[in-house]
């Protein structure tokens, strides 16, 4: 059943992509974004009781639901499927990535970078081509794990209710981990609960860009350089997708006004509109790798118990 419910929504996902209306993850993050101005304090402990307030009353709302329908196993299955359907962006991301990758082929470079500038959080007014093909390649390989194969990966460990509490955390981390003058305290508990949830995702995302790609220059590149990145889960992601495509990611990137100097990741050519596109069909490629995988992993244990 697990097989079915992760193809299921894959085939939802590639028909409809991201529901354009009451989106639920946009509904809560206007959610969150009240409750960080009304709880907001320069506190670890301020950020742990909004990211509970923020996510654990859904999670359990979901598991109560899910538990409900266990004497319905078909609507039980729907009902994950519905779930993991609104949790996975796969087709977000190329239709995302495409528009910059068409720009940069047609030499649009300001199209390009307005493209870009919807997906990244790098300034993008001043980035070249190379930058924004890099740009472009990073967003599609990190979001790959965030959007896609973490959800997955939650939704067959734990059901509907992993992938909420997966989904929702994540979103946080987005909206509250960082390491600034605001959130170094109120988000450490989101960008740290994200960082545990993404972890085993994460390296089982790098494993599949590896046997998908190149995999020799995947797995030195993870090897060599995955630890000198400042993110944990980022890390692997990035220098095993980069190696898989035999592109150069990383490097120096404006932030909020300031060139920042990133270690880089993989080996070979510059990034251009064709890696943002490879980058694409190497997700693509993975989703649909991990629901055979599921299939058959299914069928296995089937025979195995007849």
């Amino acid at each position: 059943m697990s097989a079915v419910i992760v193809i299921a929504a894959l085939c939802l996902d590639a028909l409809w992509g991201e529901p354009r209306r009451a989106h639920p993850l946009v509904a809560f993050g206007r959610l969150a974004a009240w409750l960080e101005h009304h709880l907001y304090r320069d506190s670890r402990i301020a950020g742990a009781v909004a990211w509970s307030v923020a996510v654990l009353p859904w999670v359990a709302l979901v598991l109560a639901l899910d538990l409900g329908l266990q004497n319905w196993p078909w609507l039980a299955a729907l009902f994950n499927v519905i779930v993991l359907y609104w949790a996975i962006g796969l087709r977000s991301l190329g239709e995302h990535a495409r528009p910059v990758a068409l720009a940069l082929q047609q030499q649009d470079l300001p199209a390009a970078r307005d493209a870009v500038s919807r997906i990244v959080s790098r300034d993008t007014a001043a980035l070249d081509e190379t930058g924004v093909a890099t740009a472009a390649t990073e967003s599609v390989l990190e979001n790959g794990c965030d959007a896609v194969f973490a959800a997955i990966f939650w939704c067959l460990l734990l059901g509907a209710p992993g992938v909420v509490l997966y989904r929702l955390a994540n979103t946080l981390d987005a909206m509250w981990g960082y390491r600034n003058a605001r959130f170094s305290r109120f988000g450490m508990c989101a960008a740290r609960v994200d960082d545990v949830l993404n972890f085993i995702p994460a390296r089982l995302t790098a494993l599949s860009y590896a046997l998908l790609g190149s995999t020799h220059a995947a797995l030195h590149a993870w090897y060599r350089q995955a630890g000198q990145w400042k993110s944990p889960n980022a890390g692997p992601v990035m220098a095993a997708g980069a190696g898989a495509l035999r592109v150069e990611l990383g490097g120096a990137a404006p932030y909020h006004g300031q060139m920042v100097q990133r270690p880089l990741l993989g080996v070979g050519r510059a990034a251009d509109a064709a890696a943002i596109l490879a980058a694409w069909r190497l997700v693509r490629s993975g989703a649909w790798l991990w629901a055979g995988i599921t299939l058959l992993a299914g069928l296995l244990w089937r025979l195995s118990h007849a």
